[in-house]
Formats: structure tokens, sequence, C-alpha cells
């Protein structure tokens, strides 16, 4: 049975927490901080597949985005490069079936916590209208 969509983000945000390594939030919270990773809706959140059937799952389509500290050229890319991998077998260990689509190239992110390094990859859910 498909996670529901009122608790999908919650449940993929418990399969990547890492206490004491980085801060998992299941949205994206008013200070973006380094070392952080945020489940958050993508462009198209939710896709029907039937318009006329509700027990047809959903398609949820969500935006895993990883922050670092901006620190010089090499430190950065090998944080996020590091971090990137740690999710990824996060996912690939948990029980959620998804298809995960490829990872951003990093760009900075200036917020009011100071410049952070930052990519982002996409999944995709079958989820239920519960």
């Amino acid at each position: 049975m498909p996670t529901p969509i009122t608790t999908l983000r919650a449940t993929i945000a418990a399969a990547l927490a890492n206490n004491n390594v980085w801060n998992t939030y299941d949205f994206p919270p008013p200070t973006i901080t380094a070392n952080s990773v945020i489940v958050a809706p993508a462009d198209s959140y939710l896709t029907p597949s039937n318009n006329t059937n509700i027990n047809i799952s959903p398609l949820a389509n969500l935006k895993i985005i990883l922050t670092v500290p901006m620190l010089d050229n090499k430190g950065n890319l090998n944080g996020i490069e590091t971090l990137a991998c740690a999710v990824f077998k996060k996912l690939a260990n948990s029980n959620i079936v998804m298809n995960i689509g490829s990872m951003s190239a990093p760009s900075v992110l200036s917020v009011q916590s100071g410049d952070l390094l930052t990519a982002d990859f996409s999944i995709s859910v079958l989820t239920s209208w519960e």
C-alpha cells in the first residue's frame, strides 16, 4: 500500500534522517542552514493517474535539496558529493519504492545564514489520496 500524500514527505524525511551529521526537514525551513537535507514539493507536485478512479495511485514528485557550507572549491565539491552519496544510500536502504532522477549541478545559495553550496535531485513516488 502506498504512503498517503499527507505523510509522504515526513516518511521520506524520516528515512533520510542522520542525526549529528545533517539536519533533515520535511518542508522548506524558514532559515536554511548548512548540512541540511530538505524534502520539498517539485513542479509538478502531484500527477493523477486517472481522473475518474480515486483508487489508482497518483504520482508525487519531490525534490531532495542538499546544502553544505561554502568553503573553497575543492571543499565545496567534496562536501556536496559526500552528502549526495550518503543520501542516495539512505534512499536505497529505505523501503520506499521510487524513481530517482539526476542530481543538479551544484550552485551557490545566498540565504540569511550565509552562502551555501546546494544541489538537488528529484524523486517520484506512487502515493495514495488518503
